[in-house]
């Protein structure tokens, strides 16, 4: 009996993390939209993407997310107690109701990618991605008379796995779904089996697309494993995921996404950010976030777009002692087109082109810059087309380790 309540605390001390993080990411992407987070200025030094915690109360309390200060101080002392949150010097580990500046840590790549954390964004991607396709493996399934939602098989998902360029073998499919399993994202429907290769049907144990309140995080009381199970709701069909950028799947009569209709404007902007990553071609759909679209000429590249690098730069060459080389993080929020750049060449891969309007640019993206990593993956010695693939199928927030010359 102790082992299965200590095996029990563990869960439900991992399902409340990752509670955290997903109330934290959509904080983040919220602060970001309503310019909260930007570059601020204090004694001669400028801190980029930071936020001050007195104006960040103001507006917690005015969006009810808390209904007084003193609940929104705890919200966020809960942010930082579980890392997601920093001042921007580290001189406290509080976080106060003053004119103090406090950063996220994925906006400055302090965010602690340990293993954990990598699984729990292997799985969050994995389950956008299923639940995004035409054809999802997720599907209303019954066992023992029983029906259970958004259920899969679990060959079917390392088959899935394979198809789709997410593991090599069945063996390294069959290591990720239980390292999934392990971290808490998916659960055989019963609760009876571990990750087996075969017929058992699983599900995913967390709903990474529901909106969190943030005042759902001081609620310490526990909750049944069932409540987190991804049930139909319609929060769960609704397109605005704070973690993707969702195209409009269609199908015979009408799609389950707010949708503009497929126009050639809409194709342009389309391919001006999101395809630009690799040249992909989108499909006669667009994106499920609605787009103003104006008589104004769009501005296709910057106009250094088709500048290329002066000479050759080897990944020894930047990662060699006193290289005249800098440094930086970069977190680009992706819009409702994309991100905005355009990657190149190989080991390493740098930026070829810039959308001057795009969050790469409003993020510190530019030309000529190497890209070392991708949301905490190294990529120096990757090629532009495995690069991009990391970038594509990621979260739409990707943060950028990159390298540029000095001067």
């Amino acid at each position: 009996m102790e082992k299965l309540g200590s095996m029990r605390k563990k869960t439900i001390a991992r399902l409340h993390k990752a509670e955290v993080m997903i109330a934290g990411e959509q904080l983040r992407m919220k602060l970001h939209d309503g310019k909260l987070i930007k570059d601020r200025r204090y004694h001669l030094r400028t801190y980029p993407n930071c936020f001050v915690a007195q104006e960040l109360t103001d507006w917690l309390v005015s969006y009810k997310e808390a209904p007084d200060r003193v609940t929104a101080l705890s919200l966020m002392q809960h942010l930082m107690d579980h890392d997601i949150v920093h001042h921007v010097c580290d001189k406290t580990a509080m976080f106060k109701d003053a004119k103090l500046l406090y950063r996220f840590r994925k906006d400055d790549g302090t965010f602690p990618f340990n293993t954990e954390v990598k699984v729990f964004m292997r799985g969050q991607q994995l389950y956008e991605h299923l639940i995004s396709c035409r054809d999802s493996i997720l599907q209303l399934r019954q066992e023992h008379g029983v029906a259970y939602q958004r259920s899969f098989p679990g060959c079917q998902l390392i088959d899935w796995l394979l198809q789709n360029g997410e593991t090599e073998s069945r063996r390294q499919g069959l290591e990720l779904c239980r390292a999934l399993q392990e971290q808490g994202i998916i659960q055989h429907v019963l609760k009876k089996h571990n990750f087996f290769d075969s017929g058992l049907l699983y599900q995913f144990c967390i709903n990474f697309r529901r909106r969190r309140r943030l005042s759902e995080l001081l609620n310490e009381s526990e909750r049944e494993n069932e409540e987190g199970i991804a049930a139909e709701t319609a929060e769960d069909n609704q397109a605005d995921s704070p973690f993707v950028l969702h195209k409009n799947l269609t199908e015979e009569g009408s799609s389950g996404f707010q949708s503009v209709q497929p126009s050639k404007d809409l194709k342009i902007i389309a391919n001006v950010r999101r395809s630009s990553l690799g040249s992909l071609q989108l499909h006669s759909t667009g994106y499920s976030t609605p787009v103003p679209l104006s008589s104004t000429p769009l501005v296709t590249c910057n106009p250094k777009s088709g500048r290329v690098l002066k000479r050759n730069v080897t990944c020894k060459e930047l990662l060699s002692p006193g290289a005249p080389f800098i440094k930086r993080v970069l977190t680009v929020v992706g819009d409702a087109v994309g991100w905005g750049f355009v990657v190149r060449g190989k080991a390493p891969c740098y930026i070829q082109a810039v959308d001057p309007g795009s969050p790469a640019a409003a993020a510190g993206v530019k030309v000529c810059q190497f890209v070392c990593q991708v949301n905490g993956q190294s990529v120096l010695f990757l090629d532009y087309c495995t690069v991009r693939k990391l970038v594509m199928t990621g979260p739409c927030t990707v943060v950028l380790e990159v390298m540029e010359p000095l001067g």
